[in-house]
């Protein structure tokens, strides 16, 4: 400590890389952060040195009237010593602005002071990571660069105007956030990073931090879903499809039992799509599973394989889900004129052949293969069967992205239609209008799972990590839900029976509601 020589600065900065990765090798980082934090501190009260020019670290100090009239602008361009800019030059991507009032706030004790400005590139080991980001191992320090703001021991918190500093970088992937903070001396042992006191506000191609003191700064990149989360997302669906298999294999047996009961059973059209719903639904687990089981880094022929055959039934779901809102519409908003010949043929030779054509296009443009989601540091998040991460990111927006948002809208204005109509002919019926209500909303529940609603949570997972858990929650348990609105459908009680066959019963519960 206190030895600041060019031998030292050197000497030290060699630590950056070797501290925290060698085991055998002792490191203290609370040391070796202060001893950065004291230099600093240093060239403000001890040094006369206006410039630091080395590979890893570049400063400017000069002294400044607390009576200025106008902001001073400096730019932060890692590869130069930080220059002070005229308020009418040309701003570069990386700069700082600090204002006037910062100076005016010390005017008082001080006509003149000091300021030193420092780009220090801490390099990929421990030093200022921080605890957080070393135990949740899900972040970075974006290039590894901090930018120092000092005024030597006179500490400067609580600034009325904040200052800014502008951090330019490249578009960063949707999965990946990006916070100011600065470093905190007062967390835990050596130090931590923290977001008091300043805010963040993104860029496509910078991002600027505002905070209202200050420190050494930096801006930290993180994955939303990083891997303790993707482990968490995982269990929860695996889990909810396990379940879900479950339930859609009862369902399953449950046709196959009505079908032998009930003679009229087996020329009816809306069970057959709701079974044949199930088995994609059924399918679609079931890969899953095993896609999320197997190593994708074992053979590139299999993976190929099961990221095609897991891409196949995701969109057999997609289709009959649509093709399921399609029979909704003819059975209660058309209703006439809605006999077709060959009806089930036609709906299958959709639902099997569209999704078989799409996928035999994507595979002849060699879009299948290995998968994965890195952080900044290029740490593995999640790794399966899919899409090729670096070639086919236009095949999977297109075939998935782009197809899902087209069946979902669809049935989602068919569901709409439809509940519309129920509420409306329950509002006209007189008496038990509160029950009919409830048997409305529990209608349009159950048609809810078989178009896909829960699907549609996809499109509120950048909201937060909140509404991702609640995605691969109750979009893993639509099997379940299915089983549940199959019973109440075909195992109605004995004198809805009588009453009634049991063909597509969306049109007997809206009779239902008005008797």
């Amino acid at each position: 400590m206190g030895l600041y020589d060019s031998f030292y600065l050197e000497d030290t900065a060699e630590c950056f890389k070797k501290c925290g990765q060698l085991e055998n090798e002792s490191c203290d980082l609370g040391n070796l952060q202060r001893y950065w934090l004291d230099y600093e501190t240093h060239l403000v009260e001890n040094s006369t040195k206006e410039k630091i020019d080395l590979s890893f670290l570049k400063t400017f100090v000069s002294n400044f009237s607390t009576n200025i009239s106008e902001d001073l602008h400096f730019s932060l361009t890692p590869s130069q010593i930080p220059t002070q800019l005229m308020e009418d030059e040309h701003k570069p991507p990386d700069r700082v602005r600090l204002p006037r009032s910062l100076f005016a706030s010390v005017q008082s004790s001080k006509p003149m002071v000091r300021l030193a400005i420092s780009i220090l590139d801490i390099g990929s080991g421990s030093l200022f990571k921080g605890p957080q980001l070393s135990l949740e191992d899900d972040g970075s320090v974006l290039n590894n660069r901090l930018v120092g703001l000092s005024l030597g021991r006179m500490r400067v918190t609580g600034l009325a105007e904040p200052l800014e500093i502008t951090f330019s970088h490249q578009r960063q992937p949707p999965n990946m956030t990006l916070t100011c903070v600065f470093w905190d001396v007062t967390k835990g042992r050596t130090g931590d990073w923290s977001s008091e006191g300043c805010s963040t506000e993104l860029g496509a191609e910078g991002t600027v931090c505002r905070c209202n003191h200050l420190t050494f700064f930096a801006l930290l990149l993180r994955p939303i879903l990083d891997k303790a989360t993707v482990q968490a997302l995982t269990r929860i669906s695996q889990a909810g499809c396990g379940a879900s298999m479950i339930f859609l294999a009862f369902t399953i047996v449950s046709y196959t039992v009505l079908r032998f009961s009930r003679q009229r059973f087996k020329s009816e059209d809306a069970p057959k799509i709701h079974l044949t719903l199930s088995v994609c639904l059924f399918l679609l687990n079931l890969a899953f599973l095993i896609n999320m089981g197997h190593d994708p880094k074992e053979s590139k022929s299999t993976c190929w394989v099961l990221g095609a055959i897991f891409h196949y039934f995701l969109l057999c779901v997609f289709t009959w889900m649509a093709l399921e809102a399609l029979h909704l519409y003819l059975l209660v908003i058309r209703v006439f004129n809605t006999y077709f010949s060959h009806y089930f043929l036609k709906l299958s030779l959709v639902g099997w052949g569209l999704p078989a054509l799409m996928v035999i296009g994507t595979r002849s443009a060699n879009s299948y293969g290995y998968y994965t989601i890195r952080d900044k540091e290029n740490r593995t998040s999640l790794e399966l069967c899919w899409f090729r991460a670096d070639t086919a990111i236009t095949a999977l927006y297109v075939t998935v992205h782009g197809y899902f948002l087209v069946t979902f809208l669809f049935s989602t204005v068919v569901l709409s239609l439809v509940g519309w109509k129920i509420f409306t002919l329950s509002s006209a019926t007189a008496g038990k209008k509160k029950r009919q209500n409830w048997k409305g909303l529990l209608t349009l529940l159950g048609l809810s799972s078989l178009v896909g609603m829960t699907w549609g949570l996809a499109i509120l997972t950048p909201l937060g990590l909140s509404t991702i858990y609640v995605f691969s929650l109750f979009n893993s348990l639509q099997g379940v839900f299915i089983f549940c609105w199959f019973i109440m459908l075909y195992f109605p009680s004995q004198s809805d029976v009588s009453s009634s066959s049991g063909p597509a019963r969306v049109g007997q519960t809206h009779t239902t509601s008005q008797e």
